[in-house]
């Protein structure tokens, strides 16, 4: 994926992929990356992929947090102006990364892993 997360209001999220969501499931976060989404809810993380040139085909991968073995987080520097976030899924080697742009709090991210993969 190529550019930088801008955050979404959950409100938002809920309105465009509520139909993925379980009965009592809530979005705490959510993120738009040009055309690709993610959403931290209270069970799990939602990662939103379009594909092809339209964008009609789309991926839903859907990871509990229980799954996360490990994730990390990188502040913005003066000449590096993105935030990167890097999220470790048991079974995979390479790591899921996301750049978030300066404007995305990336303490609140990594509050919100910190959270739910504690559970």
């Amino acid at each position: 994926m190529m550019g930088n997360a801008s955050k979404l209001d959950p409100r938002d999220a809920v309105k465009e992929f509520g139909r993925l969501l379980a009965q009592g499931e809530q979005v705490h976060a959510a993120y738009q990356l040009v055309r690709d989404s993610f959403l931290f809810t209270d069970r799990r993380l939602i990662l939103v992929d379009k594909q092809g040139m339209t964008g009609k085909k789309v991926e839903y991968h859907s990871v509990p947090y229980k799954a996360i073995t490990q994730f990390s987080v990188e502040t913005a520097g003066h000449f590096d102006m993105d935030a990167e976030l890097k999220i470790w899924i048991s079974g995979g080697d390479a790591p899921i990364s996301k750049q978030f742009g300066k404007g995305v709090d990336v303490y609140e991210v990594q509050a919100l892993l910190a959270t739910f993969t504690a559970r």
